[in-house]
């Protein structure tokens, strides 16, 4: 028989792509290990994951040209192929020879996947160091032989292992250049056990390697006959996955979102933080606490009988029970905890430092809510593990402090998962990520202070006044003329057989908050206080009327969210900083340009005008008396 011409072209297609679906498959269920690299700075970590890559194949032939022409051109290794720029994409890191920004890669050998963060070694990048860390299985932390043990190396050990990672692997790198001299690696060694236990390490697996000359990465070194252990790629194909250890503890999944593609189908998405599940369990919706049973185990590739920890799937159940999003989905015979107040380890990752008091919004899990955070307990130096005093927290800074959440939130300890037990800190206005942190433990408090219901309602004591409750917050420079108006408006409603009182600014710090100084987070916990008060007030059926620089919009927006919808009205008393500062009834503007008063507001302290306030005074264009007519017309038409 004579073959056509398009008979083994067919056959070869066939068998390519039989071979590739064949490849896939094998390559689908290959299990992921995610680490990252650290070390100080110029230790070989970008060198390291080169070298990785270049020896699991991973570069195609037009990568490999441009390395050696990069290498040529920026490299730091002479003529011969600099690995680091396989890494270092930002042109400010080629030009330094540093990594700043986190780098992920992704690579494969027959055995398992891999994503490896590359972090940075720089102390002010210590934040990208911790969301590298944030999702990673193993550390390499790297030590230059010739360096020994630096702080860098001691600061990014500590983090790595408050960040949860139990794998670790010491690798000793640039032993060529120490002409693998097993006395240096042996004292390497011994000084890193030593401070290791210090913080809480009780296992690493240390080993001498050259991410240049590639000694112990893919396979075992001639230069190193002394070392008996594994090569970095046999550890790294072998150590244990988070997932592996994750499928062993009690099922927890968070709620992502309600799948209702019609009226037939219902079920609960989201990604299986610990444990297993298959239809016929009985689970528990926290925090509602409603049970029920699976019925079925939904995926895109059909049902499941059984799913594990790192699966994302769809749950249905037998009952027709309340659950949405942010709402946690637990085994019903041990479920986790439900609390509104904790104590956690902070990482502090904005320019701007923490405001003890200030509302943040709180991210953990699927769950959002509003969070508030107390003045540090005390601040780690990660250099030398002290515990130092501490009454905020300034970029790249670890802290220890308690917090409290405006509604219960389901958690755990970041020690047992790390889903449910870790979180970010967002700033309301800008929508910035600020912090990270790992909650500890719920407070005794939390558990024992509950809200005790009472009978007459503020509905009633609204209605004995004949008024509805309002807060009418006034907030301006110093010398706007807010606290001339409010007193007008209180006398005008007071003739009006109106219920109300007056906060003012200056005389609330004679007594409630005598303790405060005027730091921004002093003022911040000042107008906490006072919106509290403010809030029992409108309990009691008070029209409340506050005059306050209040300078920050954060808090002014706390406030609001603390009153009932409607009740809290924004007047801004908007006069120029020329025309206050003219002014100067009290001589405060003259002592602060003088250098005589520190944090004062308009001088040396920001203030945040309001955006969208409900009403606006020009008090350049109007009398003080023609302001309050306005501001009770809106109150009361």
């Amino acid at each position: 028989m004579t073959d056509t011409l398009d008979e083994p072209i067919y056959k070869t297609d066939a068998l390519i792509a039989e071979d590739i679906d064949e490849y896939l498959k094998v390559h689908e269920h290959k299990t992921m290990l995610r680490f990252i690299t650290c070390g100080s700075v110029d230790d070989g970590k970008s060198t390291l994951i080169g070298r990785l890559l270049y020896d699991s194949k991973m570069i195609f032939e037009d990568q490999l040209a441009a390395l050696e022409a990069d290498s040529k051109r920026v490299g730091t290794q002479g003529q011969e192929i600099d690995f680091a720029l396989l890494v270092d994409g930002l042109a400010a890191e080629r030009e330094q020879g540093i990594t700043i920004d986190v780098a992920y890669r992704f690579f494969a050998t027959e055995k398992r996947k891999f994503i490896v963060a590359d972090t940075p070694g720089h102390e002010q990048y210590t934040r990208n160091m911790v969301t590298g860390a944030s999702t990673a299985d193993l550390a390499v932390i790297l030590i230059d032989a010739r360096k020994g043990v630096l702080t860098q190396t001691k600061r990014h050990s500590y983090l790595a292992h408050l960040i949860g990672i139990r794998n670790i692997v010491l690798a000793i790198n640039k032993m060529d250049l120490v002409d693998y001299d097993q006395a240096v690696y042996d004292g390497i060694v011994k000084d890193y056990t030593e401070f290791a236990r210090s913080i809480g390490i009780q296992h690493f697996v240390p080993m001498p390697i050259s991410g240049f000359k590639g000694d112990n990465i893919t396979g075992p070194s001639e230069n190193t006959p002394w070392y008996k252990g594994p090569a970095l790629m046999a550890h790294l194909e072998t150590v244990e996955v988070n997932s592996a250890t994750d499928a062993e503890k009690p099922f927890r999944m968070p709620v992502q979102w309600v799948n209702r593609p019609n009226l037939d189908f219902r079920g609960f998405s989201g990604l299986i933080a610990t444990g297993t599940v298959k239809p016929g369990d009985a689970v528990r919706v926290l925090p509602s606490g409603k049970t029920s049973t699976v019925t079925r185990i939904v995926t895109l590739d059909g049902d499941l009988d059984e799913a594990v920890a790192g699966q994302s799937v769809t749950i249905c159940f037998a009952d027709e029970i309340d659950c949405s999003r942010g709402d946690v989905i637990a085994l019903a015979d041990n479920p986790p905890q439900s609390a509104d107040q904790f104590e956690a380890t902070i990482v502090w990752m904005a320019d701007e430092e923490m405001l003890p008091g200030r509302p943040y919004w709180l991210k953990v899990g699927t769950q959002t809510v509003t969070a508030t955070v107390q003045q540090p307990k005390y601040q780690v130096n990660v250099n030398t593990m002290e515990h130092l005093a501490a009454k905020t927290l300034d970029l790249n800074a670890i802290g220890v402090a308690n917090l409290s959440t405006d509604k219960q939130i389901v958690f755990e300890s970041y020690e047992q998962n790390r889903t449910l037990g870790g979180f970010i800190l967002i700033d309301k206005i800008t929508n910035a990520t600020v912090a990270a942190g790992m909650l500890h433990f719920s407070l005794r408090r939390a558990q024992n202070v509950h809200w005790q219901a009472t009978d007459v309602t503020r509905e009633f004591h609204a209605g004995l006044k004949n008024q509805k409750p309002a807060v009418l917050w006034f907030t301006g420079l110093s010398g706007a003329g807010k606290s001339t108006i409010a007193n007008l408006v209180e006398k005008k409603l007071a003739r009006m057989n109106r219920h109300t009182f007056l906060l003012d600014g200056d005389n609330v710090r004679h007594g409630l908050n005598k303790d405060l100084g005027f730091t921004d987070a002093d003022r911040v916990e000042n107008i906490r206080r006072v919106g509290e008060v403010a809030k029992l007030m409108t309990d009691a059926g008070l029209i409340v009327i506050t005059a306050f620089i209040s300078p920050f919009r954060s808090e002014r927006e706390m406030v609001r969210q603390m009153m009932q919808p409607g009740e809290f009205v924004e007047v801004h008393i908007d006069t120029p900083l020329a025309e206050a500062e003219a002014r100067d009834v009290k001589g405060l503007y003259k002592k602060a340009r003088a250098g005589e008063l520190k944090n004062f507001t308009g001088i040396d302290s920001p203030y945040e005008p309001p955006e969208d306030p409900e009403i606006r005074i020009d008090t350049t264009g109007m009398t003080a008396d023609e302001a309050a007519d306005l501001i009770i017309a809106r109150l009361i038409p």
